[in-house]
């Protein structure tokens, strides 16, 4: 549900239901700590982009905030990416440590 909900978002971010976009900021980035209307997720860096949810009068969600969401999960992915490449990198250059030291 969660990619399909994440399709849309992308597709067009101002028909999201706030739910929904709060149900996706909720599976990347855990809890929101609240502040009156605002939902505040935690990002795993400093600075932005932040994830602050509000509920629009339609019960819809902000959508210049589904954007930010978006941008905030698009971070999450390369970093996740990043690393996995570079786990793959530090494999490689320790296979080819070890054979080399075995022909010698």
């Amino acid at each position: 549900m969660a990619a399909d909900v994440l399709a849309d978002m992308r597709a067009n971010p101002r028909n999201i239901r706030f739910a929904d976009a709060l149900k996706v900021a909720e599976a990347f980035f855990g809890p929101a700590r609240r502040s009156g209307s605002h939902h505040v997720f935690r990002m795993p860096w400093p600075g932005d982009p932040r994830v602050n949810l509000q509920v629009a009068k339609d019960g819809k969600a902000k959508p210049y905030q589904v954007r930010q969401l978006l941008a905030a999960i698009d971070r999450v992915e390369l970093t996740h990416a990043d690393q996995q490449e570079a786990a793959v990198r530090r494999s490689t250059q320790d296979r080819t440590k070890r054979h080399a030291r075995r022909r010698h």
